[in-house]
């Protein structure tokens, strides 16, 4: 490859950094007036003690949110114009650069976040003296509504990063084809169409960014929920309450983190992509392979922490085992694989529903839209169900704790969920960095067959966080109806 074209390729991907870069910021600051706004109400409506300890996590979230989703960009977008490269070299070597860099970012915003999230409730153990005589929630169960807040400050951020990138990365993507395709006749990432690098910049700052952002604030609530919860309803067999019965819940993405990698490094490290559907096939087998490496993970972590334990939930104190505590977290890591199998067939051209819904544009662009809104509602039907079941089950086990607990399981393969969604945008942009560059076609055609498994595994990514969002939620009215009853609101 020349220099001429490298520095080309190099100044391509400058140009969408830069974008991207502009449109974090002005977002940030934006959100940051917001998050301040919240904050002060939340400083209000939280009484005494708790006040100062609920804002600041509050703060500390958002803080750590907005950090996560700048770091997610900024190795996607160092990342595009590398693989672009690299596809001039191979398919394969292409494959494992941008799959590198969406590892570099799952794994990246799931350990900070729990290791910012460790640090804060650290802190409160340390500093926070609380007078127990004139309040109603224990020691513990006072600090963990506090680090709820880490929680809220996480949504909150990613209310706008969500909302916010999903917009412009559409409004791009459609204003570059009715400009390009549509009006001027032009290629797919044409250089002549001055909207293409804003539809480049779109892919970053929505699918990585946001739902980066989406995803952090589920896994913090989850955890957060299942801590206020526990705080009070897990005690030893003779009654005593134990911190690391509590603090059980972070060593779950704790463990994620090491499977994932070793999934990670054994698959991607130890088989060659030379193929194109061998592309597709890689990336799902990454989310099988941890998804069954994990359960018998959990299992040992279930029996180890929590062999035998009293778990009280209105009013009622019953004996529970660790199998109790496992199954809960199957159901929502099993579940999540349920969810984006499902997710994999209604979205991928391999099966029937997409060959199906192809045939009807054949008769015009009416029968593609009606087909394609049947298929998207019956797509719905068996996520839906899944989730009601584990719900349904989770809660028969462990009430509202066993919710937060099968969120966990699910979010415990986080890792590789965020790198399978991030490596489509990575691969995206490298193939509009191919054609802007007017590499030879061999070089796009490779892109475009990382591209297309993209697309099809972040339909997966998407899954992943409607079903998690679902369990978080319920989880988190839960865990307010509990300190409800706590103060003696509730009859």
């Amino acid at each position: 490859m020349g220099s001429n074209v490298a520095h080309g390729i190099v100044e391509i991907g400058g140009l969408i950094h830069e974008g991207a870069s502009e449109f974090i910021t002005s977002e940030y600051k934006i959100c940051a007036v917001f998050v301040a706004i919240i904050a002060g109400i939340v400083w209000l409506c939280v009484d005494g003690l708790a006040s100062a300890y609920t804002t600041f996590a509050f703060l500390l979230g958002a803080v750590t949110s907005m950090a996560c989703g700048a770091f997610g960009m900024h190795v996607a977008t160092y990342s595009n114009f590398r693989t672009t490269i690299c596809a001039k070299a191979s398919l394969g070597y292409a494959y494992k650069t941008a799959y590198r860099a969406g590892v570099v970012i799952g794994f990246a915003l799931v350990s900070v976040s729990l290791l910012v999230l460790l640090l804060l409730i650290r802190l409160y153990l340390s500093l926070l003296v609380l007078d127990n005589s004139s309040k109603t929630l224990s020691y513990y169960t006072f600090i963990f509504e506090a680090v709820a807040g880490f929680g809220l400050g996480g949504s909150t951020v990613a209310l706008f990063a969500r909302v916010g990138g999903g917009i412009f990365t559409k409004a791009a993507d459609l204003g570059s084809d009715l400009v390009g395709k549509i009006e001027s006749g032009l290629p797919e990432d044409s250089p002549r169409n001055p909207a293409t690098i804003a539809d480049n910049v779109g892919d970053n700052v929505g699918d990585i960014a946001g739902m980066g952002a989406d995803l952090f604030g589920s896994f913090a609530e989850s955890m957060c929920a299942a801590l206020v919860i526990g705080g009070d309803s897990l005690t030893d067999l003779d009654g005593t309450i134990r911190l690391e019965f509590i603090l059980f819940v972070l060593l779950i993405p704790a463990l994620g983190i090491l499977v994932s990698g070793l999934t990670t490094a054994l698959l991607t490290e130890g088989e060659e992509i030379n193929e194109n559907k061998q592309v597709e096939q890689g990336l799902k087998r990454q989310l099988i392979v941890s998804t069954l490496a994990l359960l018998p993970v959990l299992w040992m972590l279930a029996q180890y922490c929590l062999p035998h334990f009293k778990f009280t939930m209105n009013k009622k104190t019953e004996t529970k085992q660790a199998s109790d505590v496992f199954l809960c977290l199957a159901f929502g890591l099993t579940g999540g694989l349920a969810i984006g199998y499902v997710t994999e067939i209604m979205t991928s051209y391999t099966y029937r529903p997409v060959q199906e819904l192809s045939e009807a544009c054949r008769t015009g662009a009416a029968t593609n839209i009606i087909y394609g809104l049947a298929l998207g509602y019956l797509s719905t039907v068996i996520p839906v169900t899944v989730l009601c079941l584990v719900c349904y089950y989770s809660h028969s086990n462990l009430g509202y704790y066993g919710v937060a607990l099968a969120a966990l399981g699910m979010l415990s393969n986080l890792p590789i969920c965020l790198a399978i969604d991030s490596y489509g945008p990575v691969s995206d942009n490298a193939g509009g960095i191919a054609e802007m560059a007017e590499l030879p076609s061999i070089v796009r055609e490779r892109t475009d067959v990382l591209d297309s498994a993209g697309n099809t595994t972040a339909a997966i990514g998407k899954g992943f966080a409607i079903g998690s969002a679902t369990l978080v939620g319920f989880a988190l009215y839960g865990a307010f109806l509990h300190s409800a009853y706590l103060f003696g609101l509730k009859s």
